[in-house]
């Protein structure tokens, strides 16, 4: 498995600071209702889309103290992470109803980010924790990124299918930019 781009780090470490220094957020439009999903492939999955579904608009996830960053995450090979939005009071949480962090995908069509998968982050600092678990499967890592040091984590793809698997730490649909594919020529 790839090891994580430094983006992912600085989303973090953007998310930490800006927690500590800011207090307000900039105002974004609503997301459209949500669609239920009913195929998720472990029960307690239907409990984080419960608790997280709220959060297909933005500016709700900001102002429940998700931070927001301006950084997205995508490897050239493996697809994308998107945008991380980190709630720090969450980070270490092993709780299907507490994800660390909620991940978006700008629209390229409307400029509109959407929510695409939720994260799970646990601090290993001392390198000796054992592999946090949930869902039945274990989390990846250890990672090791300065300034969040050692840590597991793992993604849950319930807003956007990933064909890769629910629990891939990317997805080959997501992109920071755009793709060509998606605007076929005139």
């Amino acid at each position: 498995m790839s090891a994580r781009p430094r983006p992912f780090i600085t989303a973090l470490a953007l998310a930490a600071t800006a927690a500590l220094a800011m207090g307000a957020a900039p105002a974004v439009s609503a997301a459209p209702v949500a669609k239920p999903v009913t195929d998720f492939p472990h029960p307690d999955l239907k409990k984080t889309y419960d608790a997280t579904v709220k959060y297909r608009s933005e500016q709700r996830a900001i102002d429940d103290g998700f931070l927001r960053t301006d950084e997205c995450v995508e490897d050239p090979e493996l697809g994308g992470m998107g945008y991380h939005y980190v709630n720090p009071a969450n980070i270490g949480s092993t709780d299907p109803r507490r994800p660390a962090a909620m991940l978006y995908e700008e629209d390229d069509k409307t400029g509109k980010r959407e929510l695409v998968a939720v994260e799970w982050v646990v601090p290993d600092p001392n390198g000796n924790l054992p592999r946090p678990r949930l869902f039945d499967r274990g989390f990846d890592g250890p990672f090791d990124f300065a300034p969040v040091g050692p840590h597991y984590s793992l993604h849950a793809w319930i807003y956007k299918k990933n064909p890769k698997g629910v629990f891939t730490p990317y997805n080959p649909r997501v992109h920071c930019t755009p793709c060509p594919e998606d605007h076929p020529k005139a």
